[in-house]
């Protein structure tokens, strides 16, 4: 793997079909929006401009047909983060157009055990998202370098996609059957 500067955020604007991610974590609470995640176990209703910078970029993609596509594995009970992250986050993204699916491990082999977090730019530009054992956002790493991979050939990463949607159940299917559970 090779660190390096590239700038994550200009691939949400280049990227031509595809922004698939991975999510593996139980608690994402040291990165993204602290306060938010605060004030929902506080209790408090969601803002109205919850995520807002998020969703017009997933609006602008969307908006143009491409897909944005996450994948979460987990398994309960939920932590209180992703209770925060299914019911606020995932919930007002899908209104952006963003789709979302669960890989539920409670009662099965994690298939991606090991598999960091990482997402995948029209299946051939993997970029690993590191995280400290906080749960906080150390960085990302962009394997191989852009455009390395010959044209045809699949990473090891564009399988784990594949995997990871094959074994994994829309989100508005799981969470109407577990809900906050």
């Amino acid at each position: 793997m090779i660190s390096a500067s590239n700038d994550l955020a200009a691939r949400f604007s280049t990227f031509q079909e595809e922004a698939f991610r991975l999510e593996t974590l139980d608690d994402y609470s040291n990165s993204g929006n602290p306060a938010a995640f605060r004030a929902f176990l506080a209790g408090e209703t969601k803002p109205a401009d919850y995520n807002a910078d998020w969703l017009e970029t997933v609006r602008k993609a969307t908006g143009s047909g491409k897909r944005m596509v996450r994948v979460h594995v987990l398994s309960r009970p939920l932590t209180p983060y992703l209770r925060y992250e299914l019911s606020w986050g995932y919930q007002t993204n899908m209104t952006a157009g963003e789709e979302f699916h669960i890989l539920d491990t409670t009662d099965r082999p994690n298939p991606l055990e090991g598999v960091p977090d990482f997402w995948l730019f029209d299946g051939r530009e993997p970029v690993v998202l590191n995280y400290d054992e906080n749960g906080a956002f150390t960085g990302p790493t962009f394997v191989p370098a852009p455009g390395a991979l010959p044209t045809g050939e699949e990473s090891e990463y564009a399988t784990y996609r594949s995997v990871a949607l094959a074994m994994s159940v829309p989100f508005t299917e799981w969470w109407g059957k577990h809900g906050a559970a």
